[in-house]
Order: C-alpha cells, then structure tokens, then sequence
C-alpha cells in the first residue's frame, strides 16, 4: 500500500532538491518492500535456514531505510509535508517497530542460533546445515579458495583494464555485463587490474555473490567526488554503492575527494548483507565509509576521515583495521564514527576489534589544534563499542562528544574494553547513563565476530581469516 502510494504521487509541482531526495526513497521502499516479503515468506514457510536473527536483520533494514527516506529531506534542507511523506499516515514505522519488538522477545536465550555443535562431520545450528571445515552447504565449495588464491592463477569470470589488456574498460560495463554473463546466483569474480577508475559504481539488489578483486590498496582505485554541498544527498553521494547481498572486495582502494569542504561525501555505501571487505582501503573526508543496513565485516583495511567517517546502521565488525583521522577544516572536531540504531530492538552497531586507531599524517603535526572523538549519537539507540584496540593520544580524554544537547545520551549504548594507548584511558571519559566501561568478557563476547555478526555461518566460506571471539 505504501509503495503504490508512492509510485502513483505527481512529482511536478517538486522542485529540484525535493525530486533528488524522493529518487532516495523509491529505491529504499523498493528495497523495504523485498526486506518485508522476505520476513512474511520466512515465518509463513516455518523455513529453518532462516533464523530470528535473519529475520530481525531485514526489519532492522527495513526500519533504517525509512531513516534514510527522511535524512535525505534533511541533507537537501527540504521541508517535508504529509504529501511528501506518505507513509506516516499508514502506521507503517509504528508496524516495523512492534514487529521488531515481537521478534525480539522470541528470541529469549541470546545467541542461541549461533551455537555451533558437531555430530557425525556436520555442524548445525537452527537447521541450518553445514559442511565439515564451516563451509555452509548453501554456498559454493569454490568459494572458500577464493580469496587466498593468487590473482595470476584464479579463475575470474570478467577483467577490467583502462588499458584495454582486459574485457571492459570500466567497472560499470563490467557489473552490467554481469545480467548476461553469469549463471544464476553463483559467485562471479571479477578481477579489477590497477588503475584509476574514475566512476560511481552501483551493486543493484539483483546482483549477488560478486566479488572484485583488485591489484592492492593504493594500486586499484575507484574515485568519485559527489557530495551534499553540490547537490546529492548522502545516501547517493557514494562513489561506490551495494545493495546485492554476498558482496566481496579485496585489495582495492575507495575514495571520496570532494574534500572537508564538501561536507558529506561518501566512498563506498554497503547495504548488502554477508559483506565483506578484506585489505581494501576507504579514503574521505566527513562521512567516508557509510555501514547502511544488514550484516557487514571488514578486515585489515585502512579508513580515513574526519567528521562521522564510520557511520551507517549496519550490523558491522572491523577488525585489524587501520583507523585514521585526517585534518578536518578550521573549528571542526573529529568523530570517528556516528552509528545510526533509531530503535532499541535493532540488532545493529559499529563495533571496532583489535584495531588502531590514531592520525593520518596530516592530523598528526596539528593534532593539539583539533579534538578527536569515538564517536557521537546520530539516532537515538546509537550503538559502538571499541574492544582490545589501539587509540592513539589524538583521542580526546572525554572519548565520546554528544550529538545535540543531551540528546540519546541515556539511550546509547557506548563501550570500551580492554583498549590500549595513550588515548585509551578511561578515567576521564563521559558521565553519560549510556556509556560503560565493559569488564566482563561475557558482556564484551556478545559484541565479537561469532556472536555478533554469528560469523561463523558465513564468514569461513569466503577464506577470509578472522576471530571469532574476544
């Protein structure tokens, strides 16, 4: 009801920034509509590979690209009314809000769905089978050889080279070629050769299981340098953008150089659920690497920004990644990240595992000019925890700056463990309700690979190494 409401409105009379935020929310709709038939079909079907955890993950989605609806409005400074903005009349957040609630409460021993037992050379969990090794049934034994294998002598279902050496000269033509070239959902591989790739790419819901594969950060690049300031909104700033679930890169850098002066300017969006990202590296400025929505890893990359440059509602682990907060403009301060949980029951968060955390060289001569924070509270149930991490003494000794006032500042949910460093004393942090200085290794287990992200579903089919716990 919502979508034909809608697809059926008359956009004439929207002027121009109004029309630029509603491409946004068709897309997102789009994308909530497949999120909410996926959960229907699940519960309906009693289908035991999907678990309560699956099914929270797409509501959570759903609820976080209503948010999105809304921010883009915000970003282009658009005034919205009851015309614009449909979807108030009908319920439909207040739905997605009991339904989360409900879901929630059905799952009443945490984790329990990501309990692994072996019986016979098979581990099991919820129904869900897998192979000897962690490699899910589901996916292609072919898969987990991927990524250790050396680019010379994988097989790659497409190159792209500038210099012609390959199939296509650009990404894009690449991943469109991919509609005709691949069979069914199968993973399809394509390797990326160095380069400069001056292009916004874009990784439709219909796309899934692809994996590029780069020449190494710094060698393959993918660049773009949308913005706010210029007229997007965030959301579609992004120089490179997934939604198709399954999404893999590694060894290639993404980059946004519209500069601090262009406020929000994104490198690279994922909202793909089974993402990840292994030795790749995202460069920007405020708002570089956007966690939208769903299940996401990241793994011995680089990061750099200024202003919330880790943002977004995703499920997201980064773990042995290089943080780095760059120069911001004159009376900016630093945020590393800006999580973005609107609902308690979502299970979403940015957490940052054995990680470093300290300034890019342009920060590092003028760091005493500038404050460098964690975080800040975006949406109201914001969620981050830094665990067994070096923060560098750029790091501000309160750690945490608020958003507005005293907003979310009882309802976050903020956490440090077991961190090292100059910046990673705890003595004089904030005072807030929502911030804890996690001691127990049980309270910190439930934000780990494993239990957060149940990791080992997945993860292991990929080759991709990582910890699973603490």
């Amino acid at each position: 009801m919502v979508h034909g409401l809608i697809s059926s409105m008359d956009f004439s009379s929207f002027d121009k920034r109004a029309k630029v935020a509603w491409e946004d929310c068709l897309e997102l709709y789009e994308d909530t509509i497949h999120e909410m038939n996926h959960t229907i079909l699940a519960s309906r079907s009693h289908d035991h590979s999907i678990t309560k955890d699956d099914i929270q993950t797409y509501l959570s989605a759903a609820s976080t690209n209503l948010e999105t609806c809304k921010d883009g409005f915000i970003d282009l400074n658009v005034l919205m009314n009851s015309k614009m903005y449909p979807f108030t009349s009908t319920n439909f957040s207040l739905l997605l809000t009991n339904a989360l609630a409900i879901n929630g409460a059905l799952s009443t021993i945490p984790f329990k769905l990501c309990t692994w037992k072996r019986t016979s050379g098979v581990i099991g969990s919820g129904g869900r089978r897998l192979l000897a090794h962690g490699i899910p049934s589901w996916m292609s034994m072919r898969d987990h050889k991927l990524i250790h294998t050396s680019i010379f002598t994988m097989k790659v279902d497409l190159v792209v080279a500038k210099d012609g050496t390959g199939n296509y000269k650009t990404i894009c033509e690449a991943i469109d070629a991919t509609k005709h070239l691949r069979n069914g959902i199968e993973r399809f591989i394509i390797h990326v050769k160095a380069g400069i790739y001056k292009e916004n790419v874009v990784i439709t819901k219909k796309m899934m299981n692809l994996m590029l594969i780069g020449d190494g950060i710094d060698a393959t690049i993918v660049t773009g340098n949308k913005n706010v300031f210029d007229g997007s909104t965030t959301f579609r700033s992004a120089t490179f953008a997934i939604s198709g679930n399954g999404f893999i890169a590694k060894g290639i850098t993404f980059e946004n150089t519209a500069g601090p002066q262009k406020h929000q300017a994104v490198a690279l969006r994922s909202g793909s659920d089974f993402s990840i990202f292994y030795r790749c590296s995202f460069k920007g400025y405020q708002d570089t690497l956007y966690v939208h929505s769903k299940r996401q890893f990241y793994k011995e990359c680089d990061i750099y920004g200024t202003v919330d440059f880790i943002f977004g509602n995703a499920a997201a682990v980064i773990q042995n990644c290089n943080i780095y907060a760059r120069r911001p403009m004159i009376n900016q301060k630093n945020t590393v990240t800006a999580q973005g949980r609107s609902d308690p029951n979502e299970n979403t968060g940015i957490v940052i595992h054995d990680s470093i955390i300290e300034a890019a060289p342009d920060l590092k001569v003028v760091q005493g000019s500038f404050q460098t924070f964690l975080g800040r509270p975006w949406k109201m149930y914001s969620r981050t925890v830094v665990m067994k991490s070096n923060i560098d003494g750029m790091v501000d000794e309160a750690g945490w700056a608020p958003w507005n006032g005293d907003f979310a500042l009882k309802t976050l949910y903020y956490g440090e463990h077991m961190n090292y460093g100059a910046g990673a004393g705890t003595r004089g942090r904030v005072k807030w309700p929502g911030y804890h200085v996690i001691t127990s290794p049980i309270e910190a287990g439930r934000f780990t690979v494993g239990r957060f992200l149940a990791g080992n579903k997945w993860i292991p089919a990929s080759g991709v190494p990582f910890t699973y716990g603490l």
